[in-house]
């Protein structure tokens, strides 16, 4: 069994994390655009490489936060963590309407 080590719950079982695919795709940004082609290659094309692999996962069975690790396709060896950008705060109802207040002030 893979054991891989959540940057925020340590190391932890293969059977815990889903894997989440490639790493580092970028989504285009006008997808009305795309040829049905072109859309199929972003969706379904990866490169599976024989080797070193950038792949992020998702601790499905613990903190429920995806990360990225690189990986050697080969001898399935993590060679390194890394997190994704610290996704922005939820507020709560008070912060929300103060904001919309500050917001209503500048306006006028």
């Amino acid at each position: 069994m893979l054991l891989i080590e959540c940057p925020w719950c340590g190391p932890r079982a293969e059977t815990e994390f889903s894997c989440g695919g490639e790493a580092d795709i970028a989504r285009p940004l006008d997808t009305d655009k795309l040829s049905d082609k072109e859309w199929g290659d972003y969706l379904f094309m990866r490169k599976n490489p024989r080797g070193v692999h950038r792949e992020q996962w998702l601790h499905t069975q613990g903190c429920r936060r995806w990360f990225k690790a690189q990986r050697d396709t080969v001898s399935y060896e993590i060679q390194g963590y890394e997190e994704f950008e610290r996704p922005l705060l939820a507020m709560d109802s008070n912060e929300a309407k103060a904001q919309d207040q500050a917001h209503e002030g500048k306006a006028s």
